[in-house]
């Protein structure tokens, strides 16, 4: 495993063989959920969610521990303040609490935003075997796998309030960053100017009109991620419709 600041040779390549085995084994993580609710006992599911909790802490820490032992930890880049850096710890209390306005942001923009960091992660120079490789899948893996969880497992779900909460929380949350980036010079959320590699940000346009097109974006998202419940309850409901109608007839 590399941990050198400036590793040589370990470019990371998207959707080459060392990160598509990490999506593959996110992937077969979160498969693994279905058997898994239907046998895990409560005390099953605890020692699971407590476990991840701590899992994911230990590996934001021992990231941030990394770069302030190779000096390149700072105030602009490393407070945790960009969108999965929040979840990172929102998420490890939402295991802890199951705490249901948690469950909604960890929902939304957990599975929304760690999924395209994990699909475009933003590495650069710190490819496989790197110590920043693991702990990107890691974090941003276990975020997304952390919603799958508390939704198949442990049976939370959204409602469409759920979608406006979110959203007006990070639109809230994305004035105070924008401001605080301002005073610092920081990038956190990547709303004072674009990512240094390539992501998906970079087809939305020049700064600062990229901005409302990421709004745009978690808006689409978040409606996508509630299509599997808005189906479900209208099947539901269309099942009760017809019932009532057979009990009639």
């Amino acid at each position: 495993m590399g941990f050198s600041a400036n590793p040589v040779g370990i470019q990371f390549q998207i959707f080459y063989p060392p990160h598509l085995v990490a999506l593959g084994i996110i992937l077969a993580i979160n498969l693994a959920f279905i058997p898994f609710s239907k046998y895990a006992d409560e005390r099953a599911r605890k020692a699971f969610r407590y476990g991840l909790a701590i899992f994911l802490i230990l590996t934001e820490i021992t990231y941030n521990v990394w770069r302030a032992a190779v000096g390149i930890w700072s105030i602009q880049e490393n407070l945790p303040l960009h969108l999965c850096s929040l979840l990172i710890i929102l998420s490890a209390i939402l295991l802890v609490t199951q705490n249901h306005t948690l469950y909604e942001i960890v929902y939304f923009m957990g599975i929304a935003g760690a999924t395209q960091a994990l699909l475009t992660p933003d590495i650069d120079i710190y490819g496989y075997p790197h110590l920043r490789f693991f702990t990107s899948f890691i974090t941003h893996g276990t975020i997304v796998t952390t919603a799958i969880y508390m939704t198949v497992v442990e049976g939370m779900r959204p409602t469409w309030a759920s979608i406006s909460r979110v959203l007006g929380m990070l639109a809230v949350y994305g004035a105070v960053i924008f401001g605080l980036n301002f005073l610092i010079g920081s990038n956190y959320l990547f709303i004072a100017h674009k990512p240094e590699v390539p992501t998906l940000i970079d087809m939305l346009g020049p700064w600062p009109f990229y901005i409302l097109p990421l709004a745009g974006i978690a808006l689409v998202m978040s409606l996508i991620l509630y299509l599997p419940f808005a189906i479900k309850d209208w099947r539901a409901a269309r099942r009760a419709s017809l019932s009532e109608e057979g009990q009639r007839a």
